[in-house]
């Protein structure tokens, strides 16, 4: 069968540059989806995207759909035809629908049976329906009309170009007739350009001043914009979703270097940073010591024989902005950082749990508490969680939402507050995402943990627990946040008294019955997902939770523990002895001791197993307490031998009660001294 290659572009107004990339990924998706439901092979498929157009180039598809065979089935025979064999109204019916005679039909089996082969299609008379359906799948959220046209898409389009090899498939999607001429750069090139053939799309565009592969426009840029910043002895900030916005804004870049005055660099550079970037989509410049250069590079859509025209430009438009953030920051100095808390006695948190000032206060309390616990100083982790909210009522934070606790540092600062304090007021959102940063101070730990658990207990303390993806008070970051802050810095935390804390400091606004339990159970259910990232196996995560450790530190210091005693030659028979010795014990008429008697002990293998219970206990014990519980299992992986043997050689229930609840107390013995670390009878 002969193939060929095809290519669809769509022409349309400059497209949204946050959604480009995704409606490229999703039209190619819909596309390759539609030919593959048509059974229409092709060797491969690649989407362009630029401003103003989306395209998708199919290398050598099949120019024509395989014949297919389809056999559709009736009624059974009975139902088929009368006693006198005079056909029914349901095999006259399935006739009807199959398009024949009911003689052409198969009476051979249980059921009427028609076959029928199907001829494929060429592609060309498919491909217009691929692409149009294509089209009407992809992620607009909001799609617009324009001129007097009722058709609808993400912007108004302006050319189609459809071909099969280098001939035009004859159709028309979404009010444009296809053709072979699609359009170049708006300024360098505005006129039309044939398309040679599909596969010489990218080539035909580039001489037109359009670099239409998205990938090869966002390393072009990249690649100059650190050229550049080298050049000015700097470093480019370019996060990646920047990177493809300003990938998705031009279609022939060109990275120009501008300035800006010096003077600005006495504002928080964050400020500085987050208005060039959001609002300019500038890359900023740091120099050797992370510090922001009065320099950064915008991309310009154009070759302009005059670039100082557009450098120029960019410094006028940028220095207002710049400016705004200057007095904003000046402004707020004006008056003391805690004297916003003021505003914030009348600025609602929730609307059960009361005001933002009552949160900070109760963060003040509840940090100072935690403070003690991990060894960090009360005083100052109270004064943090009493400003720490402080700057939301700022001129800063109300321009620039983003800079909240990142302003309160530089307030803090030029108030003169402690080091730790002004630190502690950025650290209190830390993590701020998925392997975001961890506060570098015990004082931010304190007060970012008491600001996560307080906000945890009050909204579970009202009933709005997050459900499915609806998490509107980002709970589970929340939780997510204080289990690596505690983990990840080596801080023991009794989670279940911290959290009885913070329940107290709410009073009777919160429902306080079972609420610390089920808040607790909610923090450690997010374990279960960090340890299956990390490639441990669900079974160690319960046979940790099933001892029901009260600090992350140490839940996570058992799994480590457990999942190095899994690697261990006896840990498989000591996981299946353990759940035997569950499954006894759990039969017991009453509570079983743990004292042996051991003038009872009549059989060798019993005997052996009591000693070696001994010896293990003065190794491991002491071992579990230290929380050295890795070699704490390693000492009593020592226990396989003894206990193999007690289990061939002794009869547990034995007819002497006493001799069967001796043995029972044997096992008991045992099974705690596992317990001690984490119940291994649930990785069997």
């Amino acid at each position: 069968m002969s193939s060929a290659d095809f290519l669809v572009e769509l022409g349309t107004e400059e497209l949204p540059p946050k959604a480009l990339k995704n409606l490229a990924e999703a039209f190619l998706q819909g596309v390759t989806s539609g030919l593959d439901e048509q059974g229409l092979e092709y060797q491969s498929a690649r989407y362009y995207a630029a401003p103003r157009r989306l395209a998708i180039l199919v290398e050598q598809l099949s120019s024509q759909q395989p014949d297919r065979s389809q056999q559709l089935d009736g009624p059974p025979l009975q139902a088929a035809f009368d006693a006198d064999g005079a056909p029914t109204k349901a095999a006259l019916g399935f006739a009807r629908k199959c398009g024949v005679e009911l003689s052409e039909i198969d009476q051979s089996g249980p059921k009427l049976r028609y076959s029928k082969n199907i001829p494929g299609q060429p592609a060309v008379e498919l491909l217009p329906a691929i692409v149009d359906q294509a089209l009407a799948k992809l992620p607009i959220p909001k799609r617009m009309r324009w001129a007097a046209r009722k058709t609808e898409f993400v912007r108004p389009t302006q050319w189609l170009v459809m071909l099969f090899g280098d001939q035009v498939i004859p159709c028309e999607i979404l009010a444009q007739q296809a053709g072979n001429q699609s359009r170049g750069h708006r300024f360098h090139h505005p006129a039309d350009i044939s398309i040679s053939a599909p596969a010489n799309y990218a080539e035909d565009l580039r001489q037109a001043f359009v670099v239409a592969d998205f990938a090869e426009r966002r390393d072009m840029i990249r690649q100059r914009v650190e050229q550049l910043a080298a050049e000015q002895q700097g470093t480019a900030i370019m996060p990646d979703s920047l990177l493809d916005e300003v990938t998705a804004l031009v279609e022939w870049p060109v990275p120009l270097v501008c300035s800006f005055e010096q003077r600005f660099l006495d504002v928080p550079q964050e400020a500085l940073i987050s208005t060039m970037q959001d609002n300019q989509k500038y890359f900023c410049l740091l120099d050797a010591n992370g510090k922001l250069l009065p320099r950064f590079i915008t991309v310009a859509n154009i070759d302009s024989e005059d670039p100082q025209q557009i450098i120029s430009g960019n410094e006028k438009v940028v220095r207002p902005r710049l400016t705004d953030a200057e007095f904003f920051f000046k402004q707020d100095q004006k008056q003391p950082l805690e004297t916003r808390n003021e505003r914030l006695a009348k600025v609602i948190f929730q609307a059960e749990l009361g005001t933002v000032l009552d949160k900070a206060e109760r963060i003040s309390a509840l940090a100072g508490w935690i403070a003690e616990q991990i060894g960090s100083d009360a005083s100052l982790a109270r004064r943090a969680g009493l400003l720490s909210k402080c700057d939301l009522a700022t001129e800063m934070v109300g321009e620039f939402p983003e800079l909240q606790g990142i302003a309160g540092y530089y307030y803090a600062r030029h108030d003169g507050e402690p080091g730790d304090v002004a630190l502690a007021l950025n650290e209190q959102y830390m993590p701020r995402g998925a392997g975001g940063e961890l506060p570098t101070t015990t004082t931010g730990a304190a007060v970012a943990l008491a600001d996560k658990l307080d906000t945890l207990v009050g909204i579970f303390g009202i009933g709005m627990l997050p459900t499915g993806s609806k998490d509107p008070y980002a709970l589970r970051r929340a939780a997510l946040g204080v289990l690596r802050i505690l983990i990840e810095k080596g801080l023991e935390l009794d989670l279940g008294a911290t959290l009885q804390m913070a329940i107290a400091q709410y009073g009777d606004k919160v429902k306080a019955d079972g609420l610390q339990a089920q808040v607790q159970d909610f923090v450690f259910d997010r374990l279960r997902a960090r340890y299956e990232d990390e490639g441990i196996d669900v079974a160690v995560y319960q046979a940790v939770r099933a001892v029901n450790p009260v600090s992350p530190l140490d839940f996570d210091q058992r799994i480590q523990a457990v999942q190095a005693f899994r690697r261990l030659p006896e840990a498989e028979a000591l996981a299946a002895a353990n759940k035997r010795v569950s499954n006894i014990l759990s039969k017991a008429d009453s509570s079983v001791s743990e004292q042996i008697n051991t003038s009872l002990l009549q059989e060798t293998a019993e005997q052996a197993l009591a000693d070696a219970l001994q010896a293990a206990e003065q190794a491991a014990v002491p071992l579990a307490a230290e929380r050295q519980y890795r070699q704490s299992l390693e000492q009593l992986a020592a226990l396989r031998a003894p206990v193999d043997a007690f289990f061939e050689q002794v009869l547990v229930n034995a007819e002497d009660p006493a001799v069967r609840t001796n043995r029972y107390a044997l096992l008991a013995r045992l099974r705690g001294l596992f317990l001690g670390v984490a119940d291994i009878s649930l990785l069997g």
